[in-house]
């Protein structure tokens, strides 16, 4: 391998372990803000975005394994912050919406995200942030379609990056 090549993928490596360490508190199952998790909020605001949904969007959403959408989504439920029945179109099907509480927490979850964000962005150069956000977007999609058509990668990775 020359040096020149692997010192490029050495800063590809540093960039996605840097990525990684900072963004653990959106894949950890620990609570961000009243008791919900990264994951659960994910939830919780696409319910919040399209009114209701049905469980089979929700996994596309989500990109986990349908078990996964389950374990996310159950406490949710238990909690009362979604209401979860039979869709109207098909009643095998799984509809998901979200409860007055349910829409309470959204706000309140989206209010302590914001302070998050807002610091996020108060550290990216003044007239740099549209530009650090698309090549984060270009990078993520990279990282995509590389792990798809990697031949080399195992499954479970794949199916993590996809």
């Amino acid at each position: 391998m020359s040096t020149n090549r692997e010192k490029k993928y050495k800063e590809i490596f540093e960039a996605i372990m840097g990525l990684s360490r900072e963004i653990r508190c959106c894949s950890r199952d620990e609570a961000l803000c009243q008791d919900v998790t990264f994951h659960q909020f994910v939830i919780l605001d696409a319910v919040a975005e399209k009114g209701e949904l049905d469980l089979a969007a929700l996994h596309g959403i989500l990109s986990v394994e349908k078990s996964t959408t389950t374990r996310l989504l159950e406490p949710l439920v238990r909690r009362g912050l979604l209401v979860k029945d039979r869709a109207l179109h098909d009643s095998r099907a799984a509809r998901i919406v979200l409860t007055g509480e349910g829409r309470e927490t959204h706000r309140k979850v989206w209010e302590c995200l914001m302070g998050f964000f807002e610091n996020i962005n108060r550290n990216i150069p003044q007239g740099k942030r549209k530009e650090v956000l698309e090549a984060v977007r270009l990078f993520a999609e990279a990282m995509r379609k590389a792990a798809v058509e990697c031949r080399c990668c195992q499954e479970p990775l794949k199916r993590i990056i996809t």
